[in-house]
């Protein structure tokens, strides 16, 4: 597969996210597109995958020098991302049948075969675990998941030390507090 971006650009109301990016990619080798946060990594990205739409330029996919129609390229290319949503309700069997049924996996792997890949086969929650992980993953990212982590070690640290269990608590609840309702990851 290759893809050719020809003087291809995005634009959002009057800022230009990229522009004028004319490069190939050829399949069977490896890119990093690298950048700050804001500068158009993902949406350079989605515009290439074909889930969004370029302001100028052209984007082409080739398969053994055949031209793909704009509605195909999702079966040929994938996009991971941190910020992609995942479906709480769901298993991690559900959830890859689900997408499955818009873009099947590979023939040579199953999907049991993923989950034991990942290591999903290896955990497992009780009920009243599962809604709990549930419900936190509705409230805090994952920077603030490892942040509380962080804090309750420290508690469970100085609390195996002897310390006053009252004002450790009341600084805990505090600093946890702004980790969850004010989004802020606290560095000490």
């Amino acid at each position: 597969m290759t893809i050719q971006l020809t003087d291809a650009g995005k634009r959002f109301n009057r800022d230009w996210i990229f522009r004028h990016v004319t490069y190939n990619f050829y399949g069977g080798k490896s890119y990093a597109i690298t950048g700050p946060n804001g500068s158009g990594k993902s949406t350079l990205l989605q515009a290439i995958a074909g889930s969004m739409n370029m302001s100028e330029g052209i984007c082409e996919s080739l398969i053994a020098d055949r031209k793909l129609e704009d509605g195909e390229i999702y079966k040929y290319i994938s996009i991971v991302a941190p910020y992609l949503e995942v479906i709480e309700e769901m298993s991690a069997k559900e959830f890859l049948l689900f997408h499955a049924s818009f873009k099947p996996l590979l023939s040579s792997v199953t999907i049991d075969e993923v989950i034991k890949i990942i290591g999903l086969d290896k955990i497992s929650l009780a009920d009243n675990e599962k809604d709990f992980a549930q419900r936190l993953n509705k409230i805090a990212s994952v920077s603030q998941q490892e942040a509380i982590i962080e804090e309750l070690d420290k508690a469970s640290y100085y609390i195996e030390r002897n310390a006053n269990g009252k004002m450790l608590f009341q600084a805990l609840s505090i600093k946890l507090f702004h980790i969850i309702q004010n989004k802020v990851v606290l560095a000490v």
